[in-house]
C-alpha cells in the first residue's frame, strides 16, 4: 500500500514539476532586427509641395489615391479591393497562416479522448458494457513548441504584410494605367485637332494646285503629312484599348465587360507626405514582411536546438467494463493510470546538427534578404526624387519649346500661303509642333506615374501593425 501511494505521488510530482517548467525554456537566440544603414534625408531633393504625414488623413488610411482629386479614380481604387483576384489570393494565404498558428497553438494543451461500447453474445445471451477516457500531454519543457509558435506568429504577420504589398501594387498599377488612359484621351483630342488642320491644310494645297499655282508635290506631301496623323490617331486608340483592358483586370472584370468613357485628364501632382528613411523600414510593407521572416527563422533555430533534448510525455486513463452502466458506476470496477515517459536520441549521425546549421543558414538568408529588400526600397524613393525633380523642369523646357513650334508652324503655313515658303518647310514645322505638342503630355504622364511610383515606393501609407507595440512583435499577430 505504502509503495502504490508513493507511486501515485511521484506522478503528480513529475506532472507538476513538467507544468512548471513548460515555457520557461527558450532555446532560440534573442531576437533582434538586423540593423540597416539608413539616412537622416534623402539624398534627392524633395518634390515641391510635400508636406507632414499627419495633415493627411488619405495618406494615413492608405487612400493615396484620393490625393488626386480624381472621382473616377476613386470608385475604380473601391473596385479594386473588392474583385481584385491577386487581392483575394493574398487574402487567404494570410486566413491559411492564421490556421496554421491555431494548429501549432493546439500542441501547448493536453488531448483528451473518450470511448465507449456495448456488446452482446453467447448463449445464453450475455452483455459487457465498456467505458473509458484517456487524456495525454507533451509538456513543452524546451520551448520548441513556443518556438514553433512564434515562427508561426511572423509567418501569420508577414502574410499581411505580403496582402498590404499586394493590395498597394493593384492600387498602383491601375492607377498608372488609369492616367496612360486619360493622356491617350487628351493626346488623342489633340491628334483631332491637328488632324482637322492638316486635312484644311491639304484642301488649301489641293486647291492651288488644281489652280495650277503649287506642284504635285506639294499636294503629294500635304496628303501624307494628314495619313501619318492619322495612323498616329488609330495607334494610340489601340493604346488607349490596351489601357483600358489592363484596368478592367485589376478590378476583376472582363475586358469585353468594362468600357471606360473619355474624360478630361486632371495631371496636376498632389502634395506627397513626407517619409523619412528610417520610417521607411516600417511602412513598407515588402521590408516589413522580410523582417518578419527573420524573426520566423530566428525561432526556428530554437526548434532544431531543442531537438537535442529529451521528450517527455504524461497519459492519464479511467475506464472499466461491467455487464450493466449501474454496475460500471461503481468504483470497484473501475480502473485508472498515470504514465511519465521520457525519450531521448542517443545517436542521429549528425542530423540535428545539421538541423541546427541549416536553421542558422536559413536565418542569415533571411537577413540578407530584409537588407536587400530595404535597400531596394531607399533606392526606388531616390529615383522617383530624381525622377519628379527632372520631369518637372523637363515639362517647362517642353512647354516653351511647344509653344514656339506652334508659333513657327502658324507663321511658316502663312509664308507658304503667300508664295514665299516651300511646302517643306510647313511639312517640318508641323511636324516639330506635333512632335513637342505631344512630348508636354506625355512628360506630364511621366510625372504623374513618377508620383504614384513614388507613393508605392514610400509604402502608400501604410505601417505594420506590430509596429505599434515593440517588445510584443513575435506574440502577436495583426489583423
Amino acid at each position: 500500500m505504502e509503495y502504490w501511494i508513493s507511486q501515485r505521488w511521484l506522478c503528480a510530482a513529475g506532472l507538476v514539476g513538467a507544468g512548471l517548467l513548460t515555457g520557461c525554456t527558450n532555446l532560440a537566440p534573442p531576437a533582434t532586427t538586423p540593423a540597416v544603414a539608413t539616412t537622416a534625408q534623402w539624398a534627392g531633393a524633395a518634390a515641391a509641395g510635400w508636406i507632414k504625414t499627419d495633415a493627411r488623413p488619405h495618406w494615413q488610411t492608405t487612400r493615396w489615391w484620393e490625393l488626386f482629386n480624381d472621382p473616377v479614380l476613386n470608385g475604380l481604387a473601391a473596385q479594386v479591393d473588392v474583385n481584385n483576384q491577386n487581392l483575394a489570393l493574398a487574402t487567404a494565404n494570410v486566413a491559411q497562416a492564421e490556421a496554421l498558428l491555431r494548429a501549432a497553438e493546439a500542441g501547448l494543451f493536453p488531448t483528451l479522448g473518450a470511448q465507449a461500447g456495448d456488446q452482446r453474445g453467447g448463449r445464453p445471451t450475455h452483455s459487457s458494457v465498456s467505458l473509458g477516457l484517456d487524456a495525454s500531454w507533451a509538456p513543452d519543457v524546451w520551448g520548441s513548441i513556443a518556438d514553433s509558435i512564434r515562427a508561426q506568429g511572423a509567418n501569420v504577420q508577414a502574410s499581411v504584410a505580403d496582402l498590404a504589398a499586394a493590395r498597394l501594387s493593384a492600387q498602383g498599377g491601375m492607377t498608372q494605367a488609369y492616367f496612360g488612359l486619360r493622356e491617350a484621351d487628351a493626346e488623342g483630342a489633340l491628334l483631332d485637332d491637328i488632324i482637322a488642320g492638316y486635312e484644311r491644310a491639304e484642301q488649301i494645297t489641293r486647291n492651288s494646285y488644281q489652280a495650277g499655282i503649287a506642284p504635285h508635290t506639294d499636294l503629294l506631301q500635304a496628303q501624307g503629312t494628314l495619313e501619318s496623323a492619322r495612323a498616329t490617331r488609330a495607334a494610340l486608340a489601340a493604346s488607349r484599348t490596351t489601357f483600358e483592358h489592363a484596368i478592367a483586370l485589376f478590378v476583376g472584370k472582363a475586358p469585353a465587360d468594362f468600357k471606360l468613357a473619355a474624360a478630361p485628364w486632371k495631371f496636376d501632382i498632389p502634395a506627397i507626405p513626407d517619409v523619412l528613411p528610417s520610417e521607411l523600414l516600417l511602412r513598407r510593407p515588402d521590408i516589413a514582411a522580410a523582417e518578419r521572416s527573420v524573426v520566423a527563422a530566428n525561432a526556428r533555430i530554437g526548434v532544431a536546438r531543442a531537438a537535442y533534448f529529451p521528450s517527455f510525455g504524461l497519459s492519464a486513463s479511467l475506464g472499466g467494463s461491467a455487464a450493466t452502466l449501474s454496475t460500471l458506476a461503481s468504483a470497484p470496477v473501475l480502473a485508472w493510470s498515470l504514465g511519465l515517459s521520457a525519450a531521448q536520441t542517443l545517436f542521429d549521425g549528425g542530423a540535428r546538427g545539421a538541423a541546427v546549421d541549416q536553421a542558422r543558414a536559413l536565418h542569415d538568408a533571411a537577413t540578407a534578404t530584409y537588407r536587400q529588400t530595404a535597400l531596394t526600397a531607399f533606392g526606388q524613393v531616390e529615383d522617383q526624387l530624381t525622377a519628379l525633380g527632372t520631369l518637372a523642369t523637363q515639362i517647362d523646357h517642353t512647354r516653351a519649346a511647344a509653344a514656339a513650334a506652334t508659333g513657327a508652324e502658324t507663321r511658316i503655313l502663312n509664308s507658304y500661303r503667300a508664295g514665299i515658303s516651300a511646302y517643306t518647310d510647313v511639312i517640318t514645322a508641323q511636324a516639330t509642333a506635333l512632335s513637342t505638342r505631344r512630348s508636354v503630355l506625355q512628360l506630364e504622364l511621366q510625372r504623374q506615374q513618377a508620383a504614384v511610383s513614388l507613393i508605392q515606393a514610400l509604402g502608400g501609407g501604410w505601417q505594420a501593425p506590430w509596429a505599434a507595440s515593440p517588445g510584443t512583435a513575435e506574440n502577436k499577430t495583426a489583423s
